[in-house]
């Protein structure tokens, strides 16, 4: 059957329509928020997703495939965090700007996502209209963090400038044993986290015994029941 003049005037408007959109792509490793954050997006008449992935493995393949205006990254994914996965697109795909959508502590982890090349990070908590805010802020080549994170980020590097709040000893932990820190809270053991992070045992309890220094525990049981609470605490309410 042949299609219509009108048919084919007609796609080739939502093709140019399609076109004039920013392309997005969404790396979550819950498949329930990846759907809700694609509505939200494809509701918006500038805004389209072109693709998603649980995690990196599958990520950075369908990435460069799709060729995506921005990617939108979580800090917990299957596999390789966040951070890593951030690092890897910027080493591959220098000018992508990425924006971390995540429930994790913006204080804890948003410059860390700043230094690996993310250009902005919002929690998951924030309101519909605040991500897709961000969102284009970031497009438009902004950074984009909160009033409060950016209040901290210039006390911090301002003479004299005094911190709203105590620093965490967690900011004294590399972006890697914080991961391993943050699968520890997961209750996973050290084989499991080696095969995660694709690096030998010895590696993960080198990791593990820099972290009890750093922290000032005693032993490793302390690192992981410390490291179960700190999980519990940042982790989004059930139900």
């Amino acid at each position: 059957m042949t299609n219509s003049p009108a048919d084919r005037d007609a796609a080739e408007h939502t093709q140019t329509a399609k076109s004039d959109k920013s392309r997005i792509f969404i790396v979550d490793d819950h498949a329930m928020f990846r759907e809700g954050l694609r509505q939200l997006i494809n509701l918006e008449p500038d805004l389209m997703v072109c693709g998603d992935a649980p995690g990196a493995a599958e990520a950075l393949p369908a990435i460069a495939a799709s060729q995506p205006d921005l990617v939108i990254v979580d800090i917990s994914l299957a596999g390789t965090s966040g951070i890593d996965l951030i690092k890897s697109l910027k080493r591959d795909h220098e000018d992508l700007p990425v924006l971390v959508v995540s429930m994790h502590a913006e204080f804890l982890y948003a410059e860390r996502a700043l230094r690996a090349g993310a250009m902005g990070y919002i929690m998951k908590s924030e309101p519909a209209r605040t991500v897709v805010a961000a969102i284009r802020k970031v497009l438009r080549g902004e950074v984009h963090i909160s009033e409060k994170m950016a209040s901290a980020v210039v006390a911090k590097f301002v003479q004299g400038g005094a911190a709203e709040r105590p620093p965490s000893p967690l900011e004294t932990l590399s972006d890697r044993e914080l991961e391993v820190f943050r699968l520890l809270g997961q209750s996973k053991g050290t084989r499991q986290i080696a095969e995660e992070m694709n690096v030998a045992l010895p590696t993960i309890s080198s990791f593990k015994n820099r972290i009890k220094e750093k922290l000032g525990l005693k032993n490793s049981t302390e690192v992981i029941l410390y490291a179960i609470q700190w999980f519990r605490e940042e982790a989004p309410p059930k139900g």
